[in-house]
């Protein structure tokens, strides 16, 4: 099935100018646009869509435009990460300046409202009041997750909440906005917005697990990224509140010191975290939340959801 819609979907991409002149405001966005990706949230519109009715090329556009609010995302998050590079290429600030970066963004954004303009009156008003709910959330997520960076702690819920609107309400809203298109029961749209929502919180427990423990030939970038950013993933606020005494002086120490070796430093962080056991105690909150995700997907009872589910499990047993 996703073989199926992909080629639609970027076929889609590639006729989408976004605009014209001037060249240098629309070319970033075609740029960012075409950089690759899996293509996950557009996908799961289709899926979405295509448990009810099966004419899923009638709303590819609706589709590629929830992909072009997730680079919209992507776009800014890089100028305020300062990330040199995205999907192994240049970040559109790099190569033209943060201030085109902005701009490009800030159209995009507008080119997306401009997508959903063509749907048809009935569901225009109901697309657009989901779409701004979860855009809002998003933008909270990614606030929060900044100010985390200058918090010297942060709880469980709290940053089960950030990667809720940060990462996971977009799929939600992705396989909502397929249900939606194709006219499906509201209790089914609520469903599936549920099932993206608790699999996408657990898709990025699986992120923070993989940057640790990943397969160094298979996970495409330096393992320990985290460890070595002090990022506040799920792993290092159970490290905090789990360890004691000489342990949690340890992990302290490794967090405070400015001057380090990154190789020396991941493997004693990653040693605490054996020694507390907190690989396990991730996988079985990610394993929760994939639980949670998939008896939704089962209240469906429609025998199509297994394309859904399909997919969703080939991200939960990725290794990269």
């Amino acid at each position: 099935m996703v073989k199926k819609f992909l080629p639609l979907i970027e076929a889609e991409i590639k006729k989408q100018q976004f605009g014209s002149q001037p060249e240098s405001l629309y070319e970033p966005i075609r740029y960012i646009m075409t950089l690759g990706g899996k293509r996950m949230r557009p996908l799961l519109t289709c899926l979405g869509y295509s448990l009810f009715k099966s004419d899923v090329e009638k709303i590819i556009p609706y589709a590629v435009a929830v992909e072009a609010f997730h680079n919209f995302t992507l776009l800014h998050d890089d100028i305020m990460d300062r990330a040199p590079l995205r999907r192994g290429k240049k970040t559109v600030h790099e190569k033209w300046g943060v201030n085109t970066a902005i701009l490009s963004g800030d159209v995009m954004l507008v080119k997306v409202y401009e997508m959903f303009l063509k749907l048809e009156e009935k569901k225009l008003k109901r697309v657009h009041k989901a779409f701004n709910q979860c855009a809002a959330e998003v933008c909270e997520g990614q606030q929060w997750d900044m100010e985390f960076e200058k918090r010297s702690s942060v709880s469980e819920t709290e940053y089960l909440e950030m990667i809720r609107k940060k990462t996971a309400v977009l799929l939600g809203f992705s396989l909502e906005l397929g249900a939606v298109l194709a006219g499906a029961p509201e209790k089914d749209c609520k469903r599936l917005k549920n099932f993206g929502v608790n699999v996408g919180i657990g898709f990025q427990l699986k992120d923070d697990l993989l940057d640790v423990y990943a397969d160094k030939k298979k996970f495409g970038k330096q393992v320990g990224g985290d460890i070595i950013a002090n990022k506040k993933t799920y792993l290092l606020i159970k490290a905090f509140e789990k360890a004691k005494g000489k342990q949690k002086k340890e992990l302290e120490s490794w967090i405070s010191t400015k001057k380090f070796n990154s190789k020396k430093k991941i493997i004693a962080v990653t040693t605490i975290y054996d020694d507390l056991g907190i690989k396990q105690i991730t996988e079985r909150k990610m394993n929760h939340y994939f639980e949670l995700g998939f008896a939704d997907l089962a209240k469906l009872k429609n025998k199509k959801a297994n394309s859904i589910s399909e997919f969703a499990r080939s991200l939960i047993d990725r290794e990269s």
